[in-house]
C-alpha cells in the first residue's frame, strides 16, 4: 500500500467519528501540512465519500450522509444486512455490544435517506421475543455511542427509580441532565451510562433504560479522568453500593462443559465434580435473577447457600406446584421438595 492509499485511509477512519475535524487538528494527527489535507479530502470526495466543510474559525471536516453509499464500503443489501445484525448484536450478542454498537453509530452516520427507510421499515416489521431484560431504544444507543466518541455534551430526561427527596415516596421522577458521557457499559442484563454531571459536578451512573431523549448539544467537555482504573470497575462499585449481593453456591447436575455456554451472569465460576456434576459459583443483585438463573440452565441442581435463597426457591416452588395443581395440597408437596 502506498503512502497516499495509507495516509487516506487513516484520514477516512477519523473521519467517520461522529465529530468536526478542523483541518490543523487533521493535519497534526496525519503529520503532514493542511494543504495536503485539503487535498486528500478532495480525493476522498473523488471517491464518493460526503466529506462537509465548515469555514470559520470553529470550522472543519465531518462525514455525512450521501446519495449513495461510498464505493468502498458496501452496496445497499450488504449495508442494510450489517446494520440489522449490529443492532441485533447489541441486544443478543455478549461480549460484543459495545462494539457493534459503535460500528453502528459510524454506519448510520453515512447511510442515505432510502437505506435509513429500508433499515426503519425492517425495525418496525420485527417483533422480538421479551426478555427479562429492560427495552432500550438502538437509537438511543447510538446517539450516547457519537457523543462518547466526540466527547460531546449530552442533554436528557432521566427517570429515577424511587421519588426524590420531599416528593412523594415510592413514584418514579424525571428529571433533566446535562452531561459529559464517558463510556457505555453492558452488563448482561442492562446498559449504563458513565457520565459527568455538570449540574452536580460529579461522576454519575446511568441506567440507559431510564434515559428520555437525549439530545447532543455541539459543546465538546474538557478531558476527565474516573476516580478508578476503567468504567466497568466503577459501575461494580456503584452498583454494589446500591443493592444488596447475593453470593450464591450450587451444585449442577451436568458437566461443566455443557452448562458454561448457558451462564449468562459475570463472574459466574464453575468447578468439575464427580460423577458428571460441577459446582457453580455465582452472585446477584436479588434473590428473583438468581432463581431465575439456576431454572434457565436447564439441568436439575441444588443450592447450597445462601438460606434466603434455599427458603425462596421453596416458596417459588409451592406457588409454581399450586398455579398448576389448583390445590393447596399440591402446593404443600411442593413445598418439601429438597433443596438442600
Amino acid at each position: 500500500m502506498s503512502e497516499t492509499s495509507a495516509r487516506l485511509l487513516k484520514l477516512l477512519s477519523l473521519l467517520q467519528t461522529p465529530r468536526e475535524w478542523p483541518g490543523s487538528e487533521l493535519a497534526e494527527r496525519l503529520a503532514v501540512s493542511p494543504r495536503t489535507i485539503r487535498r486528500d479530502i478532495d480525493r476522498l470526495r473523488d471517491l464518493g465519500y460526503p466529506v462537509h466543510a465548515t469555514r470559520g474559525a470553529v470550522g472543519g471536516y465531518r462525514l455525512v450522509a450521501g446519495a449513495a453509499m461510498p464505493p468502498l464500503l458496501l452496496d445497499d443489501d450488504e449495508a442494510v444486512a450489517i446494520t440489522v445484525g449490529l443492532r441485533t448484536a447489541a441486544h443478543a450478542v455478549d461480549g460484543i455490544e459495545e462494539a457493534a454498537v459503535r460500528a453502528l453509530a459510524k454506519l448510520e452516520q453515512v447511510l442515505p435517506s432510502r437505506l435509513r427507510q429500508r433499515v426503519s421499515a425492517l425495525g418496525a416489521a420485527t417483533v422480538p421475543l421479551p426478555g427479562h431484560a429492560p427495552g432500550i431504544a438502538v437509537e438511543h444507543l447510538t446517539v450516547l455511542a457519537a457523543a462518547v466518541a466526540g466527547r460531546e455534551q449530552l442533554r436528557f430526561g432521566y427517570r429515577t427509580a424511587y421519588g426524590a427527596p420531599g416528593r412523594e415516596p415510592g413514584r418514579p421522577q424525571e428529571t433533566q441532565r446535562l452531561v459529559e458521557p464517558h463510556r457505555l457499559v453492558p452488563t448482561g442484563r442492562r446498559w449504563y451510562l458513565v457520565a459527568y454531571d455538570n449540574e452536580r459536578e460529579d461522576w454519575r451512573t446511568f441506567r440507559v433504560d431510564r434515559i428520555r431523549g437525549p439530545r447532543p448539544t455541539g459543546v465538546r467537555g474538557p478531558v476527565r479522568y474516573l476516580p478508578v482504573e476503567d468504567a466497568a470497575a466503577y459501575v461494580t462499585r456503584q452498583l454494589s453500593g446500591l443493592a444488596p449481593l447475593y453470593r450464591a453456591v450450587a451444585t449442577l447436575h451436568a458437566p461443566a462443559g455443557e452448562v458454561e455456554d448457558r451462564l449468562v451472569g459475570t463472574g459466574d465460576e464453575l468447578e468439575e465434580l464427580p460423577g458428571g456434576r460441577c459446582l457453580l459459583r455465582t452472585q446477584a443483585d436479588s434473590l428473583g435473577w438468581l432463581a431465575f438463573r439456576l431454572v434457565s440452565i436447564g439441568c436439575p441442581f441444588d443450592v447450597h447457600e445462601p438460606p434466603a435463597l434455599v427458603a425462596y426457591m421453596r416458596d417459588l416452588g409451592a406457588r409454581a406446584s399450586q398455579s398448576v395443581d389448583g390445590s393447596t395440597g399440591a402446593a404443600e408437596g411442593g413445598a418439601n421438595t429438597d433443596v438442600s
